[in-house]
């Protein structure tokens, strides 16, 4: 005989029904946003975490890879749509860490331009190399998106510059080979121009252009501690300014 005294289950609020089929977690297919983004991917506590794609309805932008706690973070790849064609083309590839670029990655800034090399908080930061739509080539350190520390900068033309950078500009010891016409220029520089230093000839039988008249051998009896005074001097006054 059935017990009369015992308490009827209580069915459980049609909300938390609702609520727990709600919370996302796992794999689901497609989730939009208000403004029309969605994503496609894995979640954990409603939040995007493990590998999915987001896409951006405003600017088209389609992201593919890692995620973790709802931000970009792992292995990515960001595309944007191609103003001419149409059709998406891939922008970065590479690491992220908390939503930005960070570790090593490439980026397309145009169908000739483009940098690999190291990154953080989505600036050029550490080793890189940059190839310029103009055919010149930068290759060394980066800080702040712009070359800084010791770098190569190699032009079309074959002549390149090797020495120190500052904000993107050439600063401190450096030399530039003028190897169309076969001169080799080493000295000091302040943000792009040369201040001071030695001209010599430098593979003068080879350059496709070489100057006129070979540079004249130097007769001074100590030329070297002659522009080590003349750079400490330079340097001197460039520090009282």
């Amino acid at each position: 005989m059935p017990d009369s005294n015992k308490c009827p289950k209580k069915s459980e609020s049609l909300w938390k029904g609702w609520d727990r089929k709600a919370q996302k977690n796992g794999l689901r297919r497609q989730v939009y946003a208000v403004n029309g983004d969605y994503y496609v991917g894995e979640w954990k506590d409603n939040v995007k975490h493990g590998k999915g794609t987001q896409v951006w309805k405003k600017n088209g932008a389609i992201y593919e890879g890692d995620w973790k706690f709802g931000k970009r973070d792992g292995y990515g790849t960001l595309s944007l749509p191609d103003q001419q064609t149409g059709k998406c083309r891939r922008v970065y590839s590479g690491w992220w860490k908390g939503d930005k670029k960070s570790g090593y990655g490439i980026q397309f800034f145009g169908p000739k331009e483009y940098y690999e090399g190291e990154w953080c908080g989505s600036q050029r930061s550490g080793w890189g190399r940059m190839y310029y739509s103009n055919g010149d080539i930068y290759e060394g350190q980066w800080e702040n998106d712009k070359p800084n520390g010791e770098g190569m900068l190699r032009l079309k033309n074959g002549n390149r510059y090797e020495g120190c950078w500052e904000r993107g500009m050439k600063n401190g010891a450096g030399r530039f080979f003028h190897l169309d016409h076969g001169q080799l220029f080493e000295g000091f520089w302040v943000d792009n121009m040369a201040k001071c230093g030695t001209m010599m000839d430098f593979g003068r039988d080879e350059a496709p252009e070489p100057t006129q008249f070979p540079i004249p051998e130097v007769k001074i009896l100590d030329p070297d501690g002659v522009l080590a005074e003349a750079l400490a001097m330079f340097k001197k006054t460039e520090e009282g300014d």
